[in-house]
């Protein structure tokens, strides 16, 4: 199971370190608006994919709290099946889908879970709703 805070599940974005910083820091510029998933991650973490109207708790490196978002749309593809439109929502600065597709086909093998074309990807969009002050990890953060 994920981490929660104030009762939301927690979003960890990218690998701890300078990526997640980076990524997180998308996010508070409204660039970053979606982040996509392997479905094989959720079925081991005993956790189902995000839905609309859901409230998550992005974290940093400590699980601190650094804002919350709302999503706004959840797909399930093959990864060959990720639009090019999803890629840039992602705001992580692709030019082409074939970059967004190597970038994160060799991010998942380095993490140890390599994909096929047909590896089914939870594809997250989301909306900034609040920007938290770092390491609050209580109170009622649905509202």
């Amino acid at each position: 199971m994920w981490p929660r805070i104030g009762g939301l599940r927690t979003l960890d974005l990218g690998t701890p370190g300078e990526m997640r910083t980076n990524l997180n820091t998308l996010v508070l510029a409204g660039v970053k608006q979606a982040t996509a998933g392997l479905l094989s991650e959720y079925e081991q973490e005993g956790e189902e994919p995000e839905h609309v109207g859901e409230r998550l708790a992005l974290v940093d490196d400590h699980d601190g709290l650094v804002a919350v978002v709302e999503v706004t749309g959840v797909e399930v593809v093959p990864f060959t099946g990720v639009s090019w439109d999803f890629a840039r929502s992602e705001g992580e600065g692709d030019r082409s889908i074939e970059e967004w597709r190597a970038g994160h086909a060799a991010f998942w093998a380095r993490a140890g879970t390599p994909v096929e074309d047909d590896s089914p990807i939870v594809c997250v969009r989301f909306r900034l709703v609040s920007a938290g002050d770092g390491g609050i990890t209580t109170g009622d953060l649905g509202t």
